[in-house]
């Protein structure tokens, strides 16, 4: 056990789902895994293990922002051996070619500023996924008739954001989308040997002010999990 997770030892498995939300933990548990054991519900946190075709897998909520999931993300590393971290989560859209209910897959992570920023100090560190489950996830979604955008995302320290002239320079940058997770799991990835993956839906859409209806996420969401699924045992 940990201050944050109560699971005992061996109920954590190598590879984890981490979506912000503890219910679409549950959810995402329930509906994709077997044999489905409750690990954590510390804090409200939940957090499930069970089994996708004969292989291990957790998905434990992470909150929301870089603080709460370095938090998780830290103990189930150090804590627990989980050995491949994917995100599962919502973005934003931040370019005209990307489309409600397309899927992000997170090459590199921006950010103005990261839980680790006071281990980086001065160095401006370049976070990216690993490149194994990305190609994997990649062709994950291509075997499904998706065709997902690779690239660059931004991981805001705010949601309500007042800066439109940077979201203007990120755009003119080719940055994707904006969430607010990634770029520390990847940190914290690098550092601690692990892999790391965010396979994000896109939910809304800066420049459109579209979004998903709450009845189409279900759906929608469910092929990112399936997506990871598939990339973490490729």
């Amino acid at each position: 056990m940990t201050i944050h997770i109560s699971a005992k030892p061996g109920q954590i498995a190598e590879t984890v789902l981490m979506p912000g939300d503890p219910l679409r933990a549950k959810w995402a548990a329930k509906t994709f895994l077997d044999d489905v054991e409750l690990v954590n519900e510390t804090r409200g946190m939940l957090g499930f293990t069970g089994t996708w075709r004969g292989n291990r897998v957790t998905v434990q909520g992470s909150g929301m922002g870089m603080p709460s999931l370095s938090i998780y993300a830290n103990e189930l590393i150090r804590d627990y051996g989980a050995k491949t971290l994917i995100r599962i989560g919502s973005c934003g859209a931040m370019q005209e070619k990307v489309n409600v209910r397309d899927i992000v897959l997170a090459q590199t992570a921006s950010t103005l500023s990261t839980p680790s920023r006071g281990i980086f100090r001065e160095l401006n560190f370049a976070p990216c996924a690993d490149f194994g489950l990305l190609r994997a996830a990649a062709a994950a979604a291509e075997a499904r008739g998706i065709s997902p955008y690779v690239g660059g995302i931004y991981s805001a320290d705010v949601f309500y954001d007042e800066r439109p002239d940077l979201n203007e320079i990120m755009q003119r940058h080719g940055i994707l989308a904006v969430e607010m997770e990634a770029a520390e799991l990847y940190n914290l990835a690098h550092r601690h040997g692990a892999r790391a993956l965010a396979v994000l839906t896109v939910s809304d859409h800066l420049l459109r002010e579209e979004a998903l209806p709450a009845e189409d996420r279900e759906r929608s969401f469910g092929e990112m999990v399936e997506i990871a699924l598939e990339a973490a045992f490729t």
